[in-house]
Formats: C-alpha cells, structure tokens, sequence
C-alpha cells in the first residue's frame, strides 16, 4: 500500500498583499497608528501569521501491514494543539491525546501529530477538531476504535469577555471499541490521563 499523500489547499488561495492591507486597515480602524517605526510592518506580519496558522505542511500517512497481530491500545499522549477560534479568530492552544485499536493496519506514530496539526490548521472549535480528527483516522485505518481527547485553553475565553483565566476546555470523541466497551474507555481515559 502507498502512502497517502495528505494537502489541505486553501478554497480560495492566500493573498499576502490583501491581507496586510486588510490588517492595516483594521489597525487603523481600531486606533493603532500603524505609521510609527516599530508598527509599519504590523499589517505584514498579521498577514504572514495567519496564513502560517492556516496552513498545515503536507505529509505523507504512512501506514504498515499489522503483521504481528498487535491489538492492544496505540496511543500518543500530549500532541501539541495550536488552533484558531472561529468565532473571535483568537488562539487556542493545548494538547492532544490520540489513540486507536489496530485492526489490518498501523500508523507511523509520527502521523498522529500531522493528522491533529492538519485540522487544526484552520479556523475552528474544539469540538469540531476533536471529532474530525476521530473520524479521518477511523475512515483510514479502519481500526478497531479510536479515540480523541483535547484539553485547550481559549484566549477567546481567557483574555476577554468573561476573562476565566486559567480555564481549559476538554472534548473527547470515542468511536469503535473504544466507545462501546466500558473497559477499553477507562483504560483509553487512564492512560490518556483524563480524570
């Protein structure tokens, strides 16, 4: 079996030079004077940031034959998140745990990371993220269950609005065995380090 190869190409493309126009023009319509030395090339770097965190890098899904028969649980703990709220286009960051049962096939351990960093890689909300990454490694592996737990702090929620400082959010998706059999979900949980 060859790799998949793995692109998210952005619906429209990126427009560097309409985005740091854009951000210049929000800047100046929120009252930042953006012509002093040190802010001139603000509308630059908001543009190459965002685009940056709107990207996620190609990879490969480099999977093996389950030649060994392994059925016990594979799971990455502390998979770093970095996304973007979709609602107040502010960060949210934290981490990952992200687990399956292998059924025929297994996945370069590697890979866990650049499937959580290729969704995250977009506007979003946690709960989405947390399924759509559950649900792409179920639809590609077809392993025996999977699961996906993200513990996020929202800057949306901590830096404005109701200001929660130091809350964090957890969304967890269950598919498979892992959903269905109580045991297999404690140990998911236990070894993940939910409480």
């Amino acid at each position: 079996m060859h790799a998949l190869r793995v692109v998210h190409e952005p619906a429209a493309g990126i427009d560097l030079d309409a985005a740091e126009r854009a951000a210049g023009d929000l800047l100046r319509a929120l009252g930042v004077d953006t012509d002093s030395e040190s802010l001139r090339a603000t509308p630059g770097r908001m543009a190459r940031a965002y685009a940056e965190l709107f990207t996620p890098r190609p990879f490969d899904l480099t999977t093996f034959p389950n030649d060994e028969g392994y059925d016990e649980l594979v799971l990455a703990r502390g998979i770093p998140v970095r996304s973007v709220c979709e609602h107040h286009l502010l960060p949210f960051v934290g981490v990952a745990h992200v687990g399956y049962l292998p059924a025929g096939r297994i996945l370069g351990l590697s890979k866990l990371a650049r499937v959580v960093e290729h969704f995250a890689s977009r506007p979003q909300v946690q709960e989405r993220l947390t399924k759509q990454v559950a649900d792409w490694l179920c639809e590609q592996l077809e392993p025996k269950g999977v699961g996906v737990v993200i513990e996020a702090e929202h800057t949306c929620m901590t830096l404005r609005g109701v200001r929660a400082v130091g809350s964090d959010t957890v969304t967890s998706t269950l598919l498979g065995t892992l959903r269905s059999d109580a045991r297999s979900r404690q140990e998911f949980f236990a070894l993940a380090g939910v409480k």
